[in-house]
């Protein structure tokens, strides 16, 4: 499944819906206006949280066949998930810098093409940008965090539209087909507008969308994409 077209992309993190009623919000949230979901996957080692893993993927991909699914690994080990999510139904894999050396980055990503999913790569606030500058091309989505990962809920780190706009300058202007910039991490209508003009053009919202009633959630989805 292609990435979803458009100039700006809502990607609700279900980290922040309720998991009792799983398929029901995330269905709800897609027809409220959201192009893919988010999925937050955290291993208790690399960021102190425990989420979801293979399982809820697979259990998505059965309820929701046209969802595409974009799968956030946080996790010190990403090379060992790659075919496991391929077969769970992931669209999108995205490991972080922070935890692949420089050398095998590439091959990693290469890898994640060949199981059939798009790549990305991933950077935490506290990381200088010049970590991942030199490894951009090749991937379809760049993630920025604007949050220190593990939790939903955190409050947006400003800092970061500079790094924003940094990763954006490096691939170029959003093309049709081209590679994405992403954020996620305490993004709301407050702060949408900021995000898209520092260059990302994917916003993750978590409890900025799952946190309002169900009958809000369209209008904030509109607001998130200004």
């Amino acid at each position: 499944m292609p990435f979803p077209h458009g100039k700006t992309l809502i990607a609700p993190s279900i980290l922040s819906a309720d998991f009792a009623r799983m398929g029901e919000e995330c269905s709800h949230i897609l027809a409220a206006g959201g192009d893919l979901l988010h999925l937050d996957v955290m291993d208790g080692h690399f960021v102190p949280n425990l989420t979801m893993g293979p399982d809820l993927c697979r259990g998505l991909r059965r309820a929701l066949a046209n969802a595409y699914l974009d799968v956030h690994l946080m996790v010190t080990d990403p090379g060992q998930y790659v075919e496991t999510f391929a077969k769970a139904g992931a669209n999108n894999f995205t490991f972080h810098v922070e935890v692949v050396e420089p050398g095998a980055i590439g091959a990693l990503r290469d890898r994640v093409k060949a199981a059939g999913m798009d790549a990305g790569l991933a950077i935490n606030p506290p990381t200088p940008v010049e970590r991942i500058l030199p490894h951009v091309a090749g991937f379809d989505l760049l993630l920025v965090m604007s949050v220190n990962p593990g939790f939903s809920g955190q409050a947006f780190i400003g800092s970061v539209l500079e790094k924003t706009r940094l990763v954006r300058r490096a691939i170029g202007p959003l093309s049709p087909g081209g590679p994405r910039v992403q954020m996620d991490g305490g993004i709301s209508p407050l702060n949408a507008g900021q995000v898209r003009e520092a260059g990302c053009d994917v916003l993750v919202a978590a409890s900025a969308l799952f946190g309002k009633p169900a009958g809000e959630r369209a209008g904030v989805v509109s607001q998130l994409r200004g």
